[in-house]
Order: structure tokens, then sequence, then C-alpha cells
């Protein structure tokens, strides 16, 4: 959570419902240590008024800190929640599939987006939905016309030849979920990673857990960092992950470097590829002269 904004983890949708997604330590240099973090968390969820709903993911850590009266529970596919999805299909770089609630089923839901996550945002989003007594038919027309929001899997560019993702995942769980999500439906593929690290201080509390997740692309090349309000902080930089990581194909570039690197070399590498994007700094301005040189 920025020092101005409630964390995009806990949504506030009304005084009466609110859900809770992740508990994930991020924003050290705000609230200092991750306990602290939580405690946000716990504190907010108190303000929800006493005849409303708390919808939160399954197995969140400190759930048993969670006093609200009425209590629900999502997950992609543990059976144990109160509301999670059943038979998944991957159809054409999204999915099809149904949602599980305690007193009814809603079949054949289509979800025109990648990546599982937004799969279980889905099921978070309908379990609000069926909440509020929204009809099942309007549920599922609503999540097939979602496009999607700009930087969360957001495809650039998709057809045989290549696949390109832009994301604004800065958190090693976002890219944890991002990767996994596009392994899983372009398999087979060449995973190429280009990421830039967000805040000094993130890299540096967070840098164990970016070289593990990244580690996953079958490439990696990591931009400098990004220092948005920071100043530099000695001894922290994208080589601080790069150092730390096992995978071998992996290299720090600048932006200009990036560019020179794929108009010589990637570009004439053969078969299908999916190419990412992703970080909460100005990375998004290389997507379009990006696009233009991979299209």
């Amino acid at each position: 959570m920025e020092a101005d904004e409630y964390d995009r983890s806990f949504l506030k949708l009304s005084p009466d419902i609110a859900v809770i997604t992740a508990m994930d330590a991020d924003h050290l240099d705000i609230y200092g240590t991750a306990e602290a973090m939580e405690q946000a968390f716990i504190d907010f969820s108190n303000k929800v008024k006493p005849e409303g709903l708390l919808i939160s993911k399954f197995g969140l850590k400190r759930t048993n800190d969670l006093k609200i009266k009425n209590q629900l529970t999502y997950s992609l596919q543990n059976k144990e929640a109160d509301v999670y999805a059943d038979s998944i299909k991957i159809i054409n770089g999204g999915y099809e599939f149904d949602v599980v609630m305690k007193e009814k089923r809603i079949e054949n839901v289509e979800l025109n987006i990648g990546g599982m996550h937004n799969v279980e945002n889905a099921i978070a989003a309908i379990a609000v939905a069926s909440s509020l007594e929204i009809e099942n038919e309007k549920i599922r027309s609503a999540v097939k016309s979602f496009q999607g929001v700009k930087r969360r899997f957001e495809y650039i560019i998709k057809n045989e030849k290549i696949v390109y993702i832009d994301d604004y995942a800065h958190h090693p769980e976002e890219l944890r979920a991002l990767i996994t999500g596009a392994k899983s439906l372009f398999k087979g593929k060449k995973c190429t990673v280009i990421f830039q690290p967000h805040l000094y201080t993130r890299t540096r509390d967070l840098a164990d857990g970016f070289a593990e997740v990244l580690d996953m692309a079958d490439e990696i090349i990591l931009l400098p960092v990004y220092p948005a309000r920071e100043l530099p902080i000695e001894g922290v930089s994208s080589e601080m992950i790069l150092h730390k990581m096992k995978n071998k194909n992996a290299d720090v570039k600048t932006k200009e470097e990036l560019m020179d690197w794929i108009k010589n070399e990637y570009l004439n590498e053969k078969g299908t590829k999916v190419w990412i994007t992703a970080g909460a700094g100005d990375i998004d301005m290389l997507v379009e002269p990006i696009m233009q040189l991979i299209k």
C-alpha cells in the first residue's frame, strides 16, 4: 500500500462488502515490517459494518484474526473454500470453468484473458456478484465480455508466431502468477521475461524471491532498478537479483542495450516465442517500440 492509497490487495467494494485477496509482504518502506502490513489488513477489515460481508482468499495468513461475523472464502480450486473453480479448460489463450458455491453452481463461465490468477480474481468477483443476488446469466455475460485492464496480463501481440504480454507485476508473487500463467497457456514455447525492478528497498528486501521466480523463465533480461521516490542504496541493484539466480540464461541490460539485443539477436531466433515485459516503473514506455520490432 502506498502511503496515500489503499493496497490493491484489499478491495473495499461498499460499506457492506469487502474483499481481501492477499497479505504478501510489500511496501515495507512504508510499513516497516511484514507484521505491521498484515495488521493494517486486519484493522481495515474491522471497518466492515456488523451486517456486512467479508470475502477473503482461502488460506490467508492470520485468517483467524478476521473477526467479521459474515465471511466467505474463495480459492482457485481448493474445495475447502466456500467458492472455487472446477473443470477449468484452456481455450485460445483464455479459460472456461464452472464456479462452485455452497448452494449453487454456475457452469461454463468464459474468461477471455490469460493467467490462472485472473481466474482466481474472477472467482472473487463472482462471489461478490452472487452475494448481491445478480443473476447467473448476467454474471456469465459480464465475465465473458471483460477484456482485462491495461498492463495486467495484457496481450500486446498474440498470433501463431509470437505472444507478447505486458504486465504491471512488481512483486515476486505477482511475477510467479504471470510466468506460471504464460507457461501453462503456451506450453513448449520459449518464454523470455524482461523485468524492471521497482524501488531499491523492494529489490533489497525481496531479492531472493525475485531470483527464485525469475528462474522459472527460459530467458531473463533485467533492466536497472527504477528508483521512483527513492535515492540509490549502496550495494542494491539489478545485479543483486542476477547474482542470486540459478538460471544462467540471464543478464542485466540498459534500455538501449535491450533494444539493440532485440534487433540483432532475438529476432533471428526461430520458433514461436512468448515475450513478457513486467514492472511498475517506466518499462511501459518500451512496449510500443518493442511491439514494432517484433511485430
